[in-house]
């Protein structure tokens, strides 16, 4: 009897190999987006998965409130998705162990063609995670606005105090950097605007004159009158700018569609001007990640599908960044195959970001960040001189620097 169990055993582990491959079930995650159809978009894209991998099925939470606080203590606890988006400090969860190294996915090409929005997902020589959009910041303009003042775009920041004291009238204002007078929107963006970079290899190197001198700019903005406060929205959202509230105004690539059907072709964009001679115009930008829980049981097959998803369907990169709002692709050629970027102010943002774009240097942390948010607000609503908290602030963040990259 046993002479035929054998072979039949043998027969059955071979079929299970070839024809019945392992079921699968995947926990994906994703925050809650605002624009209309995004949520059926990724449910979409799941069962598309699943067509062509039938042994794999992807199960999407979508996921309300406070992402980030919700994902930590899944992770912490144990309970996290096989996958999820995020677009918190990669650095911090690859030095935890809580996600997995996906160099093994991208090929020499695919690494060229993401460019340098890799290094912000990479952690001592490693990959872990995946760019799935890029978001980038640009200063409006109301073409109208600024042609009835007399005012050219503005490149430098004297140009652009001027330009809005100017803009400034009856119910207007000439900037809307912010409700909290640009605190949020340019604490990075002030030092860089002086070309000052925030860290070069392990140093932190924004303690000198320049980055004072960028802080004092934005203090002397807040106290000149210009600026739109109290707006029934923040910056993030084009209302104010839409309705007249302000002739300029900072605001994402997802704002575009909105101030297009306000106001048709009735506005320009900018980088951020660059403080004087010596500086940078500027546009940072950053993105949304995909990246693989290291406690999965299923980390082979959350990687399959990132890969496929995520790396090799650049139609579906172009369509996630395109089609429900506005923002990058992470891919060139993606971004090269989207026809909404490829005409009018789009298109310009496009180039803008190319020549102009920044991206926060690796290892940057969110103690580094809330130094600068505190000598920005400084500079904003108080009066102590600002050279003795810059250079506690990059104390701070030398002190955290350090700390991370150990």
């Amino acid at each position: 009897m046993k002479k035929w169990l054998i072979p039949t055993l043998a027969l059955s582990v071979a079929a299970l190999a070839l024809g019945q491959a392992q079921q699968v079930t995947l926990e994906q995650w994703y925050h809650q987006y605002g624009e209309a159809g995004t949520q059926q978009a990724v449910q979409r894209y799941a069962a598309d998965y699943t067509k062509k991998t039938p042994n794999v099925k992807v199960n999407v939470s979508w996921i309300p409130g406070n992402y980030t606080q919700k994902l930590n203590a899944a992770l912490l606890s144990g309970t996290g998705p096989d996958l999820f988006e995020d677009a918190s400090d990669i650095y911090t969860r690859a030095k935890a162990g809580q996600i997995v190294p996906l160099d093994d996915l991208f090929t020499a090409q695919d690494k060229k063609d993401f460019g340098p929005i890799l290094g912000t997902v990479t952690y001592k020589g490693k990959i872990y995670a995946v760019p799935m959009i890029m978001d980038t910041v640009v200063l409006y303009y109301r073409k109208s606005a600024l042609a009835k003042a007399g005012v050219k775009p503005p490149t430098t920041y004297a140009e652009l105090l001027a330009a809005s004291k100017k803009l400034t009238t009856g119910g207007q204002k000439g900037l809307f950097i912010g409700n909290d007078g640009g605190v949020a929107a340019l604490a990075t963006w002030m030092p860089a605007s002086a070309g000052v970079p925030l860290v070069q290899g392990n140093k932190v190197t924004f303690d000198n004159s320049r980055t004072v001198k960028a802080y004092e700019a934005l203090r002397a903005l807040n106290q000149s009158g210009v600026l739109l406060k109290g707006a029934p929205q923040d910056f993030w959202d084009p209302t104010a700018f839409n309705q007249g509230l302000t002739a300029m105004q900072i605001n994402g690539l997802w704002a575009l569609p909105a101030v297009e059907k306000a106001l048709g072709d009735d506005f320009g964009v900018l980088p951020w001007p660059k403080l004087d001679a010596q500086g940078k115009s500027v546009m940072l930008y950053g993105s949304w990640n995909i990246a693989v829980n290291a406690k999965s049981k299923n980390v082979a097959a959350a990687k399959a599908l990132v890969k496929a998803q995520w790396i090799q369907n650049t139609a579906l990169q172009a369509e996630w960044a395109t089609a429900y709002g506005f923002h990058l692709p992470p891919r060139a050629s993606a971004t090269q195959a989207a026809a909404k970027l490829s005409k009018g102010n789009a298109a310009e943002v496009v180039r803008l970001n190319k020549t102009y774009g920044q991206l926060l240097p690796t290892g940057w942390g969110g103690g580094m960040q809330t130094a600068l948010n505190d000598v920005a607000a400084q500079a904003v609503n108080g009066n102590q001189p600002l050279a003795p908290l810059v250079k506690a602030a990059a104390a701070k963040a030398q002190a955290e620097l350090t700390q991370r990259l150990k």
